[in-house]
């Protein structure tokens, strides 16, 4: 079987990924409107996406995504837009996905579970209780049982005192009891167009949403201690100070390690619209660091949209942005979020990019985005190389690998300095198993090897070349 991947572009050192060729997930009828990822209990990607008024549903079997399933019947039409929709969340084989009925005056918010892996799906069952107030904006996660805690944006009759709420179910989205305020620490409502996301780690919960205290837009978190069922204090996670008399559209998101709430959100406060990151202290309710997620770039006009995933230490955060008028996806991944993000960052997509998710297995970066050129759902994974190997060192463009991808007739390593000098190599697998060592002399800047012996995957080869140590991401195919 023939694997055909392509490397990553950074703009500046960070861990290597290895990414695959960009295919679309279902043809253009099925629309492409704000997808999201998850995994199975496997570790293979699910997507969501909405379509007028449906929810798409499509899983990676063996051959790629099977054709979509329509999640809701024709009774219950959905809301969806580019920036707001449906979401979903996984534990394992078990998958959750919530939508918002439409028209939203009238309409409800629904839950449908799958506990096969997203091959079979429950009828949608009834969320909110809004007898005397009306909803939008779901977001789900899970909690260590498995059970769904379903956030959601509250109002009264007449569509003022928004706030967001969390109603958590413990027969696995069968029934859910009554929802419980999360938001309102600021002392001001929420941002009544801005939709909001949940971080779970064991028994803590975070919902993070956009705030607006008198036109003041900072995003904030509010803190479970008990999986969802009440919250004990609120973080300012954002400390721009925005002030806007206008909606955004833009809410944050976040991942939880130990204490640490590491969130991502979009602000206007410099006068630029950009993406930040932030860290806070879960025990004390205390942001503790922010920062830009980039450096400045020559003819960026704005970045929006951002998401953050997380798998055991690796983190990714995806985002979109615009640059000299292209709309570009753009990714920053670390395999140890304890030693924070690297400042550099992959170009995953040049142009035509609306909305965008991202989710990380431990082997695999996930990415799935909105294509306005083609109306599709497209899709990308990575793999990438684990903590301990790539917290080496950086990777060097003055060595390069040919042809990559490499086949049993052999591989050469090409470096800047044409001389000849010895050269210590070791392979690893994609887990970070030593797999063979050896040194050889390269002649003119060029070290040849024998891969005969390796099987089609994705590996990588460390190199020390006058004592630079180098990792690359190689690619090995059948012939």
């Amino acid at each position: 079987m023939l694997l055909l991947l392509l490397l990553s572009q950074p703009i500046l050192a960070q861990p290597l990924i290895a990414w695959s060729q960009t295919e679309d997930i279902a043809p253009s009828q099925f629309g492409n409107l704000h997808p999201r990822v998850t995994v199975d209990g496997s570790g293979n990607p699910m997507v969501i996406w909405g379509n007028g008024t449906q929810v798409n549903f499509a899983r990676m079997g063996g051959n790629g995504f099977a054709a979509p399933t329509v999640l809701n019947p024709e009774s219950i039409p959905i809301f969806a837009a580019s920036w707001a929709g449906p979401d979903l969340a996984s534990h394992g084989d078990t998958v959750y996905v919530v939508f918002k009925e439409t028209p939203e005056h009238t309409g409800g918010i629904y839950i449908v579970h799958s506990f096969d892996g997203g091959l079979n799906f429950s009828i949608p069952e009834r969320v909110d209780d809004t007898a005397d107030s009306l909803s939008r904006f779901p977001a789900v996660a899970t909690d260590a049982n498995g059970n769904p805690m379903v956030a959601f944006m509250k109002f009264n009759p007449g569509w003022g005192s928004a706030r967001y709420v969390m109603a958590k179910s413990e027969d696995y989205g069968n029934t859910f009891g009554i929802d419980v305020l999360g938001s309102r620490f600021s002392g001001g409502d929420v941002c009544d167009c801005c939709p909001a996301s949940i971080a779970v780690s064991g028994s803590t919960a975070a919902l993070l949403y956009r705030d607006n205290l008198n036109n003041l837009r900072n995003s904030w978190a509010g803190i479970s201690l008990n999986s969802g069922n009440s919250f004990v204090g609120g973080i300012e996670i954002d400390n721009t100070d925005w002030m806007v008399n206008a909606c955004p559209s833009s809410g944050p998101d976040g991942v939880i390690y130990g204490d640490k709430l590491y969130s991502v959100f979009m602000s206007a406060a410099s006068g630029k619209v950009l993406c930040y990151r932030s860290r806070a202290s879960i025990n004390n309710l205390q942001l503790e660091s922010i920062e830009p997620l980039t450096a400045n770039i020559m003819g960026l006009n704005l970045q929006n949209f951002p998401r953050i995933a997380g798998f055991d230490k690796a983190a990714a955060i995806l985002w979109t942005q615009r640059v000299n008028d292209n709309a570009q996806l753009a990714i920053q991944f670390t395999n140890n979020i304890s030693n924070g993000f690297p400042s550099g960052y992959d170009i995953l997509v040049e142009d035509n990019v609306m909305n965008a998710d991202v989710a990380i297995s431990s082997t695999e970066v996930y990415v799935v985005w909105e294509d306005m050129d083609s109306g599709t759902v497209k899709f990308k994974s990575g793999t990438y190389i684990l903590s301990g190997l790539s917290d080496l060192t950086s990777q060097h463009e003055s060595v390069k690998l040919y042809p990559n991808p490499a086949s049993s007739l052999g591989l050469s390593i090409q470096f800047e300095q044409h001389d000849d000098s010895q050269v210590h190599y070791t392979i690893f697998n994609s887990q970070g198993k030593h797999l063979v060592s050896g040194f050889g002399y390269a002649i003119d800047g060029v070290l040849n090897l024998d891969t005969s012996n390796l099987s089609a995957g994705v590996y990588f080869i460390q190199i020390n070349h006058h004592n630079q140590i180098d990792y690359k991401p190689l690619i090995f195919q059948n012939d």
